[in-house]
């Protein structure tokens, strides 16, 4: 049987809207402010709000909270900085919160 070449996605899941691919997922093991939330390398179809320094479970970070383009609900942050080495390979990825998005095409 061939494969789908439909991509599997993410949606807001308030609107439908699609925020990013499957295959961009880095890790399924972060946390939100309201849960589970995944890494991804790339998203789509968002607005980013002002950055501002926040204090995670990982440390301190500049992050900017990323909504939806469509709707407006916010859907989690980008992080923009990290002060410690050892979180810098989070510099420029998107945390999207798991009770924010929906399974598409799976």
């Amino acid at each position: 049987m061939a494969e789908s070449l439909v991509p599997r996605l993410y949606s807001c899941s308030n609107c439908r809207n699609p925020v990013s691919l499957h295959d961009d997922i880095i890790s399924k093991s972060f946390q939100g402010r309201n849960g589970r939330a995944f890494l991804f390398s790339h998203a789509m179809n968002l607005t980013t709000g002002p950055k501002e320094d926040r204090h995670l479970l990982s440390g301190l970070h500049t992050v900017a909270d990323i909504y939806c383009a469509d709707c407006h609900q916010v859907l989690g942050w980008k992080y923009e900085r990290a002060y410690e080495a050892s979180q810098k390979y989070k510099e420029g990825k998107f945390i999207l919160e798991k009770a924010k998005i929906v399974k598409e095409n799976w």
